[in-house]
C-alpha cells in the first residue's frame, strides 16, 4: 500500500497538463491552417509548452535533528520495499541536503554526491550542478534493496578533519562531533546529494528535498536563500515529546516563517512521534485529547492554523504499511498528511499553471475566434446579398471586392501604425535594458568583492554588504522610472485601439519593477540576519561570510537575469494582442479577397456562385467549431477544482498571492 491518493491526484494533474499541451499544439496547427499564425504568437505558445514540460512540485522537509524527517520520507515513499531505504537511525542521519527526483533523460538510477571540499570554491551548488565532473556518481539498482540501502548510507557519511579546516569550510566547531583525537572533528563527507530514482510519484514530477538538521545557515546558505523558497510546500518537523524547542523556533522564525508571505510556498508543521503518547491504560479519548492540545499549542506558537499542524507517527505508519495493518495505519494518522499533500499542494500548483499558461493561451485563442467570427458574418452577409441579386451579381461582386479591399487597406494602415509603435516601444525597451544591463551589476560586484577581501572588521564587512544592496536598489529605482514612461506609452496605444474597436477592448500589459524590488529587500533582510549572527571568530567569519555572500550574490545575479529576460519579453510582447488582432484581420481579408476574385472571374451561373460561397461558409463554420472545442478544453477546470465542485473540501482554497 502506498500513497494511492496522492498518486491519483498527481496522475490527474499530469493528465491535465498533457491535455493542455495537446490543445496548445492543436491551436498552433489551426493557426497555420487558417493563415493566422505569426512569429510572436508562436513564440508565446512555445513558452507555454516549455513551462508545462519542465514543471514540477517540490516538497521540502525541514527541522532540527532527530525529529524524524527521513523516517517520514521512508514511510511516504519507500514502504513497498519492506524496510527503511534512507538511513534514519537515531542521531544525525541526513548530513547534507538531499534531493530525490526522477530524471527522464537518464537511462539508470543513480546517486550523485558533491564533495564537502567544494565549499572552498565560491561556486554555488546550482553552479556545480552544471559541472558533472565534480560529482561522485554511484549507480543504483532499484531491483536490489540491499544495493539501495548500501548506496543510500553514503549520504550520511562523515570524515574526520582538523578543526581549523572545518572552520575554513564554514562549519561552526560547536555544531560538530569530536573524533576523540585532540583538535579533530567529524564533518559531513558531502555537500549535496542528488538521487535519481524511478518511483511513480517522482516520475510524475514530484521532487523531495530532505535537509540536514543543522541550523541551516552555518551549513549551506543556498538552502535558505534559494532551495527552500522555490519549494511548493515546506513540512516543518517537530516531535511531540519535545514540543517547539528554542532551536526549532529559531529555525522557524529565521528561515521559514516569511516564506509564506513572500513566495508561493505553503507551510505545514508535522508533529511527529505521537505514538509516544499512546497509552493503553488511559484510553483512546484521553490520548486524542492530549494530542489535540499539543496541536493547538503548536499552532499558536508558530502562528499558523491548527489544521496546518499534523500530528502523526511516521515510524508506526511505516510499520503499518510494511505489515499491511490498516488499523495501525489509521492510528498513525498518516492519512491526514497524505490528503493534505493531495488537496492543498497540487491545487496550488494547478492555480499557478492556470495563471501562467491557461489564461495566456485563452486570450490568444479568443482573439483568433473573434477574427474568424467576423469573417463568417461577412460571408453570410455576402451570401444573402448574392442570393437576392440573382441577375446582376457580377456588379455586386465587384462592389463587395472593392469594399473588402477598403477594409483590408484600413487594417493594413493600422498594422503599419502599430509597427511604428512597436519600433518606438523597442527603443523604450532598449532604455530599460540599458538601465538593467549586466555591466552595472558587475561594477557593484567588483566593488563589494574588493571591500570584503580588504576588510578585517565586522564593521567593514557590514558596510560593504549594505553599500552593495544600496547600489543595486538604486539601479532598480532608476529602472522603475523608465518603466513608468514605457507603461504610459503602452497605455496610450491601447486606449486608442480600444476606442477604435469598442467590441475588442483589451487591458494594456504593464511592466512591474516592484516585485523585483520586493525580492531584493527579502535578500537584503537575509543578509542583515546573517550579519547579526556573526558572533564567532574572525577566521570563521571570513570564510563563512565569503561563502554566504558568494551564494547571496548568485541570487542577486539570478534576479538580475530574470529581470532582463522579463524586459526583453515585455518589450516584444506588450503590443502583441493588438498586433495579433490587426494581423489576423488583415490576413483574413486577404483570403477573403482571393475568394471573391475567384467568384468574380467565374463565368458560371449565379446558383454556382451561391454554392461556392456556401461551401466557404461551411469551411469557416468547421474551423470555428474547432476553435470552440479548444476553448472548451482549455476552460475546463483543473482536476482538483473539478472535484471541489462535486464535493466541497475543507481546507482547500487558501488564497495566495499569484505567481510571477
Amino acid at each position: 500500500m502506498s500513497m494511492e491518493r496522492l498518486s491519483q491526484q498527481v496522475d490527474a494533474y499530469v493528465g491535465w497538463k498533457r491535455e493542455l499541451m495537446r490543445e496548445i499544439t492543436r491551436y498552433r496547427s489551426w493557426l497555420v491552417n487558417n493563415r493566422l499564425s505569426s512569429d510572436a504568437v508562436d513564440a508565446k505558445l512555445e513558452r507555454a509548452l516549455r513551462l508545462l514540460r519542465t514543471d514540477h512540485i517540490t516538497l521540502a522537509f525541514v527541522g532540527e535533528f532527530s525529529r524524524g524527517k527521513t523516517e517520514l520520507i521512508n514511510s511516504l515513499f519507500f514502504s513497498e520495499y519492506g524496510q527503511r531505504m534512507l538511513p534514519s537511525q537515531a542521531g544525525r542521519t541526513t548530513m547534507c541536503p538531499t534531493e530525490l527526483y526522477f530524471d527522464p533523460r537518464s537511462e539508470r538510477s543513480y546517486i550523485r554526491l558533491l564533495p564537502i571540499e567544494t565549499r572552498l570554491a565560491e561556486a554555488s551548488v546550482a553552479q556545480f550542478k552544471r559541472i558533472p565532473g565534480h560529482w561522485v556518481n554511484i549507480p543504483l539498482d532499484p531491483s536490489d534493496p540491499d544495493n539501495l540501502i548500501q548506496a543510500f548510507t553514503q549520504v550520511a557519511k562523515t570524515k574526520p578533519m582538523p578543526v581549523e579546516q572545518a572552520i575554513q569550510l564554514g562549519f561552526h566547531p560547536d555544531m560538530l562531533e569530536r573524533t576523540g583525537k585532540p583538535g579533530q572533528v567529524l564533518v559531513p563527507a558531502w555537500r549535496h546529494a542528488m538521487i535519481n530514482f524511478d518511483h511513480p510519484l517522482l516520475r510524475q514530477g514530484l521532487r523531495i528535498l530532505d535537509t540536514p538538521g543543522l541550523n541551516a545557515l552555518g551549513s549551506e546558505p543556498e538552502l535558505t536563500l534559494s532551495m527552500l523558497p522555490s519549494a511548493q510546500a515546506i513540512l516543518f518537523l517537530l516531535s511531540v515529546d519535545t514540543g517547539v524547542t528554542a532551536s526549532d523556533m529559531e529555525i522557524w522564525q529565521q528561515h521559514i516563517r516569511q516564506l509564506d508571505e513572500d513566495t508561493q510556498t505553503s507551510l505545514f508543521a508535522v508533529l511527529n512521534k505521537i505514538d509516544m503518547l499512546w497509552d493503553d491504560l488511559a484510553g483512546e479519548a484521553f490520548v486524542q485529547n492530549a494530542i489535540a492540545q499539543i496541536q493547538h499549542l503548536t499552532a499558536r506558537q508558530l502562528g499558523i492554523k491548527p489544521e496546518d499542524v499534523l500530528p502523526l507517527s511516521a515510524k508506526q505508519a511505516l510499520l503499518a504499511k510494511v505489515r499491511k495493518d490498516p488499523a495501525l495505519l489509521a492510528r498513525s494518522q498518516m492519512g491526514n498528511l497524505e490528503n493534505l499533500l493531495c488537496e492543498r499542494i497540487v491545487a496550488q500548483k494547478e492555480r499557478l499553471i492556470e495563471d501562467r499558461v491557461v489564461r495566456q493561451v485563452l486570450a490568444l485563442l479568443q482573439n483568433s475566434q473573434h477574427a474568424l467570427n467576423l469573417r463568417l458574418e461577412k460571408v453570410n452577409e455576402q451570401h444573402a446579398l448574392l442570393s437576392n441579386h440573382q441577375q446582376d451579381n457580377g456588379q455586386l461582386l465587384f462592389e463587395l471586392t472593392a469594399k473588402t479591399k477598403e477594409d483590408h487597406g484600413r487594417h493594413h494602415r493600422r498594422l503599419l501604425s502599430l509597427k511604428t509603435n512597436q519600433r518606438l516601444l523597442k527603443r523604450q525597451g532598449e532604455l530599460l535594458r540599458i538601465a538593467a544591463r549586466p555591466e552595472c551589476l558587475d561594477v557593484h560586484l567588483l566593488t563589494v568583492r574588493k571591500n570584503l577581501t580588504g576588510s578585517w572588521t565586522t564593521l567593514g564587512i557590514n558596510q560593504a554588504i549594505l553599500q552593495f544592496f544600496r547600489a543595486v536598489e538604486n539601479d532598480l529605482d532608476n529602472l522603475q522610472h523608465d518603466a513608468e514612461m514605457a507603461n504610459k506609452m503602452v497605455a496610450a496605444i491601447y486606449q486608442r485601439h480600444n476606442q477604435e474597436n469598442p467590441l475588442h477592448g483589451v487591458d494594456a500589459p504593464q511592466f512591474e519593477v516592484s516585485r523585483y524590488l520586493r525580492e531584493l529587500k527579502q535578500q537584503q533582510s537575509k543578509a542583515d540576519q546573517f550579519r547579526l549572527q556573526l558572533k564567532t571568530l574572525l577566521t570563521e567569519q571570513r570564510s563563512l561570510t565569503r561563502r554566504f555572500f558568494a551564494t547571496l550574490v548568485q541570487e542577486v545575479i539570478g534576479l538580475h537575469q530574470r529581470l532582463r529576460q522579463d524586459i526583453e519579453q515585455w518589450a516584444s510582447d506588450a503590443l502583441m494582442p493588438l498586433m495579433q488582432h490587426s494581423l489576423e484581420h488583415k490576413q483574413m481579408l486577404e483570403t477573403h479577397m482571393l475568394r471573391l476574385k475567384a467568384l468574380a472571374q467565374e463565368t458560371q451561373q449565379a446558383r454556382q456562385r451561391s454554392q461556392y460561397l456556401a461551401h466557404y461558409r461551411d469551411e469557416l463554420s468547421q474551423q470555428l467549431t474547432q476553435a470552440g472545442e479548444m476553448l472548451r478544453v482549455l476552460r475546463r477546470p483543473a482536476p482538483i477544482q473539478r472535484q471541489a465542485k462535486v464535493v466541497s473540501l475543507p481546507g482547500v482554497g487558501r488564497s495566495h498571492r499569484s505567481g510571477e
